[in-house]
Formats: C-alpha cells, sequence, structure tokens
C-alpha cells in the first residue's frame, strides 16, 4: 500500500518505520516524520500524545508485525514450501533491495533497539514483542513444514538472528554477501530440521 493511501496516523507511523531504518532513532525527527508523512506538524501531537517515543513504539511494532505477515506470504510463494526456500525467500527481500535501491535501509527493529534498548524501558518492549510476533510466525511456518515443536522456536531464533547479523554486515561491506551466505550455509540445517512425511 502506498503512502498516500493510508490515513495521517498510518503514514506518520509508516513514515517513522522508514526514516528508523535508513537513519536510526535518535537521527529520525518529529519533524522528519511530518513531513515524510505528508502531514501537519501539529497532527503528531494529536496522534501521539506520548511524543515520539510513542511514535517510534508504535513503527517498532508495525515493523514487527509486517515481518510476521510477510512469513505467510513468502510461503504461499513457494511452489514447494520448505525450511530453506523460506529462509531464502526471507533473505532475498533484502538482496533484492540491496540490489536495487542500495544498502541505506536495515530493519527498523534492529535500529531502535540499538539506539533505544536501555533509554527506554518501553521501546525495549515494543522491539521484543515485534521479534517474539515474526520469530512466532516463522516457528508456525516451520511446523508446518514437519519442523518439530520443540526445534521450530529455536530454528526461528536462529534463522532472524542470521538474517539481521547479516543484514548489518551487509550494510557495512555494501556487498550482498553476507546475505547470500548465510542463505546456503543455513538452508541443509534447516530442511535437516524437518520430519519427512510431516
Amino acid at each position: 500500500m502506498a503512502v498516500s493511501e493510508r490515513g495521517p496516523r498510518e503514514r506518520m507511523v509508516f513514515s517513522a518505520a522508514q526514516l528508523i531504518r535508513r537513519d536510526g532513532v535518535a537521527s529520525t525527527g518529529m519533524r522528519e516524520v511530518a513531513e515524510h508523512a505528508g502531514a501537519p506538524r501539529g497532527s503528531l501531537q494529536h496522534y501521539f500524545p506520548g511524543g515520539k517515543e510513542q511514535l517510534v513504539n508504535e513503527a517498532v511494532s508495525w515493523a514487527g508485525r509486517y515481518a510476521g505477515n510477510r512469513v505467510a506470504r513468502f510461503v504461499a510463494a513457494l511452489p514447494e514450501p520448505t525450511p530453506s526456500g523460506l529462509f531464502a525467500a526471507m533473505v532475498r527481500q533484502w538482496t533484492d533491495e540491496y540490489e536495487s535501491a542500495g544498502f541505506a535501509g536495515g530493519c527498523p527493529v534492529a535500529a531502535a533497539t540499538v539506539d533505544r534498548a536501555e533509554s527506554a524501558a518501553s521501546t525495549r518492549e515494543a522491539a521484543s514483542s515485534a521479534f517474539a510476533g515474526w520469530s512466532g510466525a516463522v516457528a508456525r511456518a516451520l511446523e508446518d513444514m514437519g519442523v518439530p515443536v520443540e526445534r521450530s522456536g529455536a530454528l526461528a531464533t536462529l534463522m532472524i538472528s542470521a538474517l539481521e547479523g547479516a543484514i548489518l554486515m551487509s550494510r557495512a561491506e555494501r556487498d550482498i554477501r553476507p546475505l547470500t551466505t548465510v542463505a546456503r550455509e543455513l538452508g541443509p540445517l534447516l530442511d535437516g530440521a524437518a520430519v519427512r512425511g510431516g
């Protein structure tokens, strides 16, 4: 959905997530969010009486829901759903972005965690919840592919952790190599966890 198709509040949350993923929390100002969203500055106080912290937390929550919802779309697009295929699709979202648009953007949940985990308990909690929601969606998808419940959560954590680390390394190196490496190296391990015929 394009930014203009959202209401003003949704546009500001979306814009905050986009600016945080590019610039981090500290460098994302309320003025920039309003401008990016095409919203009047006065509407920020109306929609976000808790100020920047509330806006950041809502952007982090939005990003977690977005990532979790993408899991089902990735699985639906696979001709034959496999754990390695899901992880490759998760990685491909980033390699495609970096190859077409450059390495400016990262994960807004990771950016907020780095910038605010120690200084704003509510942001740390929002990030923790966002990662938990995303991880839960991955774990459920793995279970549907035959991964035992007792392993699905751990493998979801491994997949998301590897992806987040590879995103950081790719941005630092200006190269998709870390992303393609984790997809290639983790693929066999992930598929090996699925019980055949499950």
